[in-house]
């Protein structure tokens, strides 16, 4: 909490790191338009044709975000998206404070399967690295984030990448030119009651 309640940094900025999948699929019969008095309609049977990884990236300070997406979520897909972060879209930071959960290819060690050691390294220096607590994956901004993509974007078939990668950059530059930031209420306190596991009551 105390990482989310920095003041805004140039040097350093918060960005906040989380995936989500999306399966496409494709309407076997042309779906039914909206008529007065009806809704539209979709009929329930439909064209598997894959499923795509969006890990997504945001600045929550900044009202910055972007989305990468992959053909899968390994360990080496994140290490590539990471690193585009640091060499691609924060140049100039001194290091970017990266929040991430728990999931099991968030580690340094998907850099050095990734990259020859040498950069794995240059990339983690340009790192502050925080995880969110077990159970706690809620804390990380970018849920909130893949929350709005979900409602705003993604709720609705989507038959292919090509599809996807359009309704995807769409929304995310809606998103950059408004510069939506998030505000951010839950405090060191409120955290203490909520997560009264992993915060003493007493420092």
């Amino acid at each position: 909490m105390a990482v989310c309640a920095r003041p805004v940094d140039p040097r350093r900025p918060l960005v906040c790191f989380d995936e989500a999948g999306k399966d496409l699929k494709a309407h076997t019969r042309p779906p039914q338009p909206a008529v007065p008095g009806r809704a539209g309609r979709d009929d329930s049977h439909y064209a598997r044709a894959g499923s795509r990884n969006l890990f997504l990236a945001c600045a929550p300070h900044l009202g910055w975000r972007q989305i990468r997406l992959t053909a899968h979520r390994t360990a080496i897909d994140f290490a590539y998206a990471v690193r585009d972060l640091v060499e691609q879209q924060f140049p100039q930071a001194e290091r970017i404070v990266l929040i991430t959960d728990n999931l099991n290819t968030h580690t340094p060690a998907a850099f050095y399967q990734a990259f020859p050691p040498a950069e794995a390294w240059r990339i983690l220096e340009r790192i502050e690295w925080h995880d969110t607590p077990t159970h706690g994956s809620w804390l990380n901004m970018a849920e909130l984030e893949l929350s709005v993509l979900a409602r705003q974007c993604l709720e609705r078939r989507i038959p292919d990448q090509a599809t996807l990668e359009t309704e995807v950059a769409a929304w995310v530059e809606q998103r950059n030119a408004e510069a939506v930031t998030v505000s951010w209420h839950l405090t060191k306190e409120d955290a203490r009651q909520r997560l009264h596991w992993l915060y003493p009551l007493h420092e």
